[in-house]
């Protein structure tokens, strides 16, 4: 890349972009709310390794397109992962590897939220070293209310984020906080009264820390990311096996017909 360029690697659901020092991944399905199907997993972490590699970037920002930040995981992915074994274990494989890349990132990585974030979207988010948010926004994991273990990072990012307790108290409801809580309890590094506000915000504070000392920012980002994949080397793996049992539950399929259907879930437990 030049100083100000697109990747030179095509992606179909985000857009990679870099000026100066600092990279921008946004994410670009916002037609499908930004959710996660099995290409965006595939591509995000594919985008985070090919940056993760580059000198020439010294922070990284992520955005967003549309009016949500991410709907989380895709409706379509998860039918397809209850039908078939062998879709859970290879999307699982795919979350895995997202986690795994995204707590050895070496540069600072700065997210600017412009709508809530929800489910793996809020365990990424929660595992950035900087989030700004407007008023509007919030971040919530709702994997319980359609059927599933949060097994996709909530299980560590949020306790590390809010304490155990707010994390149990979250994971266990699926409810959504609000910015102006999430900055009150250290999920929101930074409130801003508008949408448009956040995204240049986001980038003032990459901006700041990519014009710092590289060699001692990205020493301290590593020391830092040691901490966090103690802790997830702690749950994610059992998390994930719990996940796969619960995309093959009956259960899962009720909770995506309420939601679409805007009634109460009827869970058997099987």
């Amino acid at each position: 890349m030049s100083s100000q360029e697109s990747s030179s690697e095509h992606f179909d659901t985000l857009e990679v972009s870099r000026q100066g020092a600092v990279a921008t991944v946004r994410l670009a399905r916002p037609d499908e709310y930004n959710s996660f199907d099995e290409k965006l997993h595939v591509e995000f972490t594919r985008a985070l390794e090919e940056l993760s590699g580059r000198r020439d970037v010294r922070a990284i920002v992520l955005l967003s397109s549309g009016k949500v930040f991410s709907a989380g995981g895709d409706w379509a992915l998860m039918r397809e992962c209850h039908e078939h074994v062998q879709n859970r274990l290879r999307i699982t494989d795919d979350g895995r590897h997202l986690m795994q890349v995204l707590l050895d990132l070496p540069q600072p990585l700065v997210v600017g939220l412009n709508g809530d974030a929800i489910g793996l979207a809020a365990s990424i988010v929660l595992c950035a070293d900087a989030v700004v948010a407007p008023r509007r926004a919030r971040i919530g994991d709702p994997h319980v209310r359609v059927g599933l273990v949060a097994g996709d990072g909530g299980c560590f990012a949020w306790p590390a984020a809010v304490g155990l307790p707010r994390a149990r108290r979250y994971l266990l409801t699926g409810e959504m906080v609000g910015a102006e809580d999430a900055w009150q309890w250290g999920m929101v590094t930074d409130l801003v009264d508008e949408v448009e506000d956040a995204e240049s915000r986001a980038r003032e504070i990459a901006e700041e820390m990519a014009a710092l000392p590289p060699l001692a920012v990205q020493g301290t980002k590593r020391a830092l990311n040691r901490v966090t994949q103690l802790r997830a080397g702690e749950v994610l793996d059992l998390a994930f096996a719990l996940e796969i049992m619960t995309l093959g539950s009956d259960d899962l399929l009720e909770g995506i017909r309420a939601f679409q259907e805007r009634r109460p879930g009827e869970f058997r437990g099987s």
